[in-house]
């Protein structure tokens, strides 16, 4: 769920991309240019640029693109034929035996919904399809049809079957994987990459970035910037420098729905089936895997700034920033001597 204005940019160069997986044994490394073998694609709903910093890369790119094209098909929800779109037909009827990576998926967002205590939860799609932001039927639901989408939404009435690798779900409800599987498709391209000896690239799925390596012009790596929630994509807040590892960011105004005035945004709030109210105006969120980025990505949306700090304090190798709506930016532990404040709008938030 984050098209619009892109999570980030990447200033030393912006790049976006797709993902992939292969059982190919891993190659010896390949040697690192400065000049990278680039691709963009309109994919995923948004823009896919991927980038590889080794010579003779264009097999490995092209089954990268291809594994976009394949896993789009897999876990779209609209698309006649996906996974999702099987297991959404048969809810209360039956289960539906589903690709081993779709099963896999719908795994690991199933235990990111119980560690974020349901703020988490891919059977949002019930209300999702209510509002439909983000597409030309975007419209503002009545109350009696939100209250009547509410009981539909439980993570925990996702059953999986791990020997058949089958997914079932109750009748009306919706699974809805968008807020995590572009980081899913991300970490699988950057695993093929690995198989195949490469070391540096940079993977963008319209905002849910991966990097691999460091940069061939900085010893200290990628230089990331978190993007200015109130502006177009490119203005930054400030920058990190990242190696060998993933950056997502959600923020309210990627997609939007305004009605008589008011604004809905598109993350919406499993137990109100509203878009959440609180202060924060992005999340940026950095850690190992894109996966789980991108399910924290939205989980801290919801949790709120105060909680959404707690909760990433008892998680290892992850760090976040938060921006509020009056343009401070709170930083994780950490983030504390890495993060490089350039846009004199905003201001650092110092610990209560």
């Amino acid at each position: 769920m984050k098209w619009r204005w892109l999570a980030l940019a990447l200033l030393f160069c912006s790049f976006f991309l797709g993902a992939c997986q292969s059982k190919q044994t891993v190659k010896e490394s390949l040697p690192v240019v400065d000049k990278p073998l680039t691709r963009t694609e309109s994919l995923l709903h948004t823009v896919v640029q991927i980038s590889i910093y080794h010579k003779n890369q264009e097999e490995a790119m092209d089954e990268g693109i291809a594994y976009v094209k394949e896993m789009e098909r897999l876990l779209s929800t609209n698309l006649e034929g996906s996974d999702v779109y099987r297991i959404n037909q048969a809810a209360g009827k039956e289960a539906v035996k589903v690709d081993p990576r779709t099963f896999e998926l719908i795994e690991q967002a199933l235990g990111m919904g119980e560690k974020s205590q349901g703020r988490f939860d891919v059977s949002i799609g019930a209300v999702n399809n209510l509002w439909k932001i983000g597409s030309e039927d975007a419209r503002k639901p009545s109350d009696e049809e939100i209250k009547a989408a509410l009981p539909r939404i439980n993570y925990k009435d996702v059953q999986l079957d791990k020997k058949h690798q089958t997914v079932a779900v109750k009748e009306g409800m919706i699974l809805e994987l968008s807020a995590i599987s572009k980081g899913y498709i991300a970490d699988g391209l950057k695993r093929l990459f690995a198989e195949k000896g490469i070391t540096t690239a940079i993977i963008n799925l319209g905002g849910n970035v991966v990097v691999m390596g460091s940069s061939p012009a900085h010893k200290e790596g990628w230089k990331v910037g978190v993007q200015d929630p109130d502006e177009v994509r490119g203005t930054v807040v400030g920058s990190v420098y990242v190696t060998d590892g993933s950056v997502v960011t959600s923020g309210i105004y990627e997609r939007y729905l305004e009605v008589d005035g008011v604004i809905y945004h598109h993350i919406l709030d499993p137990e109100t089936g509203y878009p959440v109210e609180n202060n924060i105006s992005g999340v940026t969120v950095f850690t190992k895997t894109s996966t789980q980025g991108d399910a924290l990505s939205t989980t801290l949306f919801l949790l709120g700034i105060d909680k959404g700090m707690e909760f990433i304090d008892q998680l290892e190798d992850v760090e976040a920033v938060f921006v509020d709506k009056g343009r401070g930016v709170h930083l994780s532990k950490g983030l504390k001597n890495r993060f490089e404040l350039s846009n004199e709008e905003y201001h650092l938030v110092k610990d209560k």
